[in-house]
């Protein structure tokens, strides 16, 4: 764990968050700045701070993350609308928490290419 890191602290607890699903690697939770109406982060209990720290070892970890979110997906009710993930990887890439952590959105349409 890192003490310094937001989403190492909801994980222990020391930070209240309504998780929406947990299990023995992984946390999701809405988004405090959501940007669509359904917006949940899913996060592995395990601190990596960004992809380049995943590798070969993590491959089960981060597929688990995205059938998570499809499940999530389901029970916010977006099977019949779609929804969109994203895992944003440096400050480059648009990341500001470096934990790794896979957003959902859902409930509106989307534009692509994505800002």
């Amino acid at each position: 764990m890192d003490k310094s890191c937001i989403f190492c602290r909801i994980v222990a607890g020391e930070i209240p968050a309504r998780l929406l699903f947990e299990d023995d690697e992984l946390v999701a939770f809405a988004d405090i700045a959501g940007q669509a109406p359904v917006h949940l982060l899913v996060v592995p209990k395990r601190h990596l701070p960004h992809l380049f720290e995943a590798g070969a070892a993590d491959e089960a970890l981060l597929g688990r993350m995205i059938t998570a979110a499809t499940e999530l997906a389901r029970g916010a009710g977006l099977e019949g609308s779609g929804f969109r993930l994203v895992m944003n990887c440096l400050e480059g890439g648009g990341q500001s928490v470096f934990h790794l952590h896979l957003h959902l959105l859902g409930g509106r349409p989307f534009a692509w290419p994505p800002g």
